[in-house]
């Protein structure tokens, strides 16, 4: 939606200076309220839910984007320069997300990182379903290595139990490669995860350097 359709004056501006003498420019109320309210005319549901992108707001995460997946209409505002008019977010605004701690020039990239990760969650946007239910963050761990053909690569080879045919031990090497990458890139993740007492059994070896990345 282009806001500049939803201006009140004749130069169609959609920003102006912040009171208070700071600098930088702020995303003007009218256009945005003009705007969601006309969004929210044509939908067909009668539940809309209104996101701001922003780097204030709520982090993103795979169970958002599974959340979200469940809406039947979502308008997202894309913050820009300094942000947006603060009676946007006290009046229209549901939810406040961010993609990270860092600053963009704008909400486009962040409402696009969004939306993919909606999209990738809703039946038959992917080829297989049961592959996003294996991704990073959808257990609360990180996802196991990936390995496909050839089966040797410039003296590199893929885990021999990879080849066994055997499916339990894969099951078994997988949550395990799990279990230590999250350990080792994103331990924080460890604290929220659903862990059974297996997988702290292993956490205890992998720790202890009693497991090593073969699974022995």
């Amino acid at each position: 939606v282009d806001l500049r359709e939803y201006a009140t004056d004749r130069h169609r501006t959609v920003d102006d200076y912040p009171y208070g003498g700071e600098p930088g420019m702020v995303m003007k109320p009218e256009p945005l309220f003009r705007a969601v309210e006309a969004l929210k005319a044509r939908s067909e549901s009668a539940s809309t839910r209104v996101i701001l992108t922003t780097p204030q707001g709520k982090t993103l995460t795979q169970n958002d984007c599974e959340r979200l997946s469940l809406e039947r209409h979502l308008i997202v505002i894309c913050g820009r320069y300094k942000g947006v008019d603060e009676r946007v977010c006290d009046a229209l605004v549901d939810e406040e997300i961010s993609v990270g701690d860092y600053v963009l020039s704008g909400g486009e990239l962040p409402a696009l990182v969004l939306l993919d990760g909606i999209a990738r969650v809703l039946p038959g946007v992917l080829s297989d379903a049961d592959s996003a239910l294996r991704d990073s963050f959808v257990e609360g761990l990180l996802d196991s290595p990936h390995y496909t053909r050839p089966s040797e690569f410039e003296g590199r080879h893929v885990p021999e139990v990879l080849l066994s045919g055997d499916h339990a031990k894969i099951a078994r090497w997988q949550r395990e490669q799990m279990l230590r990458r999250t350990w080792q890139r994103r331990p924080d993740l460890l604290e929220n995860a659903p862990l059974t007492d297996e997988d702290l059994n292993i956490l205890d070896r992998i720790k202890a350097g009693k497991l090593n990345s073969e699974g022995t």
